[in-house]
């Protein structure tokens, strides 16, 4: 009877204290190691990563793609499992995982990945969200400035079974999300020598929309879907706003709201 390939799990943290217990519970009876790279938490989660058995690795934050990478690289195992700190693997994917490691067929596996938002789970708008996430630790390299870009080196599969996602707490944490995530963009396109036009300001965020509410038939997810759409024009919006507000800055001076 063949052995399985012992499976890494990598997270990333900061400040996760009300997620991560939930996330390391979700994999304990598939993992044979876990993986915590911590920059610099506040809060318990420390703490409780360890009491859950993970080994914590303390580490400046380089930028997510290179967390990742920093902790694949870490990893002590053929193949490892990434999720983020809000994220849990549902039953019937632990399920799929178990039985796929008994016979990989694959180099990288794609999981599809459903988000929780505002009460229960969407079930069109954000999914499935095709992740690559299990994967053989030498054929894959995560690139990217802010949202990883995972490259796998050889053949790929799909995995049945959701990754649960509980990536906002309420409204207000959606939207600044949105704003944070849009300076940090904003920022990347500057270094790139991006220029930002009307297309970009209003073109861009109303193609977000239909996009999002429309072909992705967010719609089907009446008001919550409507939100959702309603999100995803206004961090389009925020990352062209603050695009044009550096290049203001170029021509005006830094005290651009001071006179």
């Amino acid at each position: 009877m063949q052995i399985k390939p012992p499976l890494s799990v990598v997270v990333v943290t900061k400040n996760e204290e009300t997620v991560i217990g939930r996330c390391l519970d979700s994999v304990k009876e598939i993992a044979d190691e876990i993986i915590v790279i911590d920059s610099g938490s506040t809060d318990k989660t420390v703490e409780i990563a360890k009491n859950k058995g993970a080994t914590v690795i303390s580490r400046e934050w380089p930028g997510y793609p290179k967390q990742v990478q920093f902790g694949i690289n870490q990893a002590s195992n053929e193949f490892v499992l990434v999720l983020d700190a809000d994220e849990e693997v549902s039953e019937k994917l632990k399920n799929s995982i178990k039985t796929e490691l008994e016979n990989p067929k694959f180099d990288c596996y794609q999981i599809p990945r459903k988000t929780y938002y505002m009460g229960k789970f969407l079930e069109h708008i954000w999914y499935p969200e095709w992740r690559t996430r299990l994967f053989k630790k030498n054929k894959v390299k995560y690139e990217g400035f802010l949202h990883e870009t995972v490259n796998c080196y050889g053949n790929v599969g799909k995995l049945e079974g959701d990754l649960y996602h509980y990536s906002f707490k309420n409204i207000k944490h959606q939207f600044s999300k949105a704003i944070d995530y849009g300076e940090i963009s904003a920022k990347e396109l500057y270094k790139r020598g991006k220029n930002p036009t009307i297309k970009h300001l209003i073109i861009n965020p109303m193609w977000s929309f239909i996009k999002a509410f429309f072909v992705q038939k967010g719609f089907l997810d009446g008001k919550r879907g409507f939100l959702a759409s309603v999100y995803m024009s206004f961090s389009t919006f925020m990352k062209y706003a603050f695009l044009y507000e550096l290049k203001l800055k170029d021509k005006y001076g830094k005290n651009l709201w001071k006179r």
